[in-house]
């Protein structure tokens, strides 16, 4: 059993499939002799040269560009996107053009892109470098959008990204980087599957990314309350494994969705109106949301009482056991 950061995984994932398929090339701003400014990508330019491993202008559009032009020629591009922020310059090469064009070919044409976005806040950050932009992407058809929380899962999740034939947007919480966890030997878990990680039978509390171990703590907390909270790792944001929290929902009668990104038109807004729409007779309590607010992120002395944290998401398992 290997014990190793987040961050440390996703660099293990892409040397081996730098290792096991020439057709792989990673791309982005300062990935090669930097290492990435969180170092994901450290030593790969070393091993595999800058032919492979390729530093690029900063131009986000360009490098997705260069990425869907690659993909036509059958390479398997990764890109990385230093923050999350600075993806939106690309937006209209993701939407418009890698999102499309297996559709548009009748499927003749893959489209194998990976696109790594360091995500989210809480390492006192400004705007444009703590931002949560799942849903803009979530709500493209023609991309998958996952996200990991654990180094076992940074690690597994990568590898299936790289070796996907559809683009990925592949989300990355920049504040979990540093967590350490171990990396087992266990088949993995298909790319598209949420993961229930804390079993319980009075709420079911639904998270992803950075806030798995919050809503983990708030769990541990309120079962010293006497309160059972089942945790499910959504961990496919596009397509949803609604399979997995309806289940849990059907037990429990009560759900709590958790996101950092601020509240309307979220992926907690499309999971309330699932749940609503397919378990409505199970429910005991109305579904209940906790995310950022809606505005844009603030200032870095600010951000601990905008984010969701254990403190919000005990109130909302209070408030919807109270009902």
């Amino acid at each position: 059993m290997t014990t190793t950061t987040l961050a440390k995984a996703i660099n293990d994932g892409l040397r081996h499939a730098l290792s096991t398929d020439p057709s792989v090339l990673l791309l982005g701003e300062d990935i090669g002799r930097l290492g990435g400014v969180f170092r994901v990508t450290d030593g790969l330019c070393a091993d595999f040269g800058p032919a492979r491993v390729v530093d690029t202008p900063l131009g986000e559009a360009g490098i997705v560009g260069t990425a869907v032009g690659l993909a036509m020629r059958g390479y398997r591009p990764v890109c990385e996107i230093q923050f999350d922020g600075f993806v939106y310059p690309a937006v209209n090469q993701i939407i418009s053009q890698l999102a499309k064009y297996r559709h548009r070919s009748g499927g003749r044409i893959a489209m194998p892109v990976v696109i790594r976005i360091p995500y989210g806040g809480g390492i006192g950050s400004i705007e444009h470098h703590s931002e949560s932009p799942e849903a803009y992407f979530a709500h493209t058809p023609g991309l998958k959008v996952v996200t990991c929380a654990t180094p076992g899962d940074a690690f597994t999740m990568i590898g299936q990204a790289v070796s996907s034939d559809d683009p990925v947007i592949f989300l990355e919480p920049k504040r979990r980087y540093w967590t350490k966890g171990e990396l087992n030997g266990a088949p993995p878990l298909d790319l598209h599957r949420a993961r229930t990680v804390r079993t319980g039978s009075d709420l079911t509390l639904v998270a992803y990314g950075p806030l798995v171990a919050p809503a983990l703590e708030a769990a541990r907390i309120a079962e010293e309350e006497g309160r059972s909270v089942e945790v499910i790792d959504l961990r496919s944001l596009a397509p949803l494994d609604t399979d997995t929290v309806m289940a849990s929902v059907l037990r429990t009668g009560r759900l709590v969705v958790t996101h950092e990104a601020s509240r309307t038109h979220g992926i907690g807004a499309e999971i309330t109106a699932r749940v609503q729409e397919e378990a409505f007779y199970a429910l005991e309590a109305p579904v209940l949301r906790v995310t950022g607010y809606d505005t844009p992120y603030p200032p870095s002395r600010l951000e601990e009482d905008w984010l969701p944290g254990v403190d919000r998401m005990l109130d909302a398992v209070d408030r919807s056991l109270a009902h």
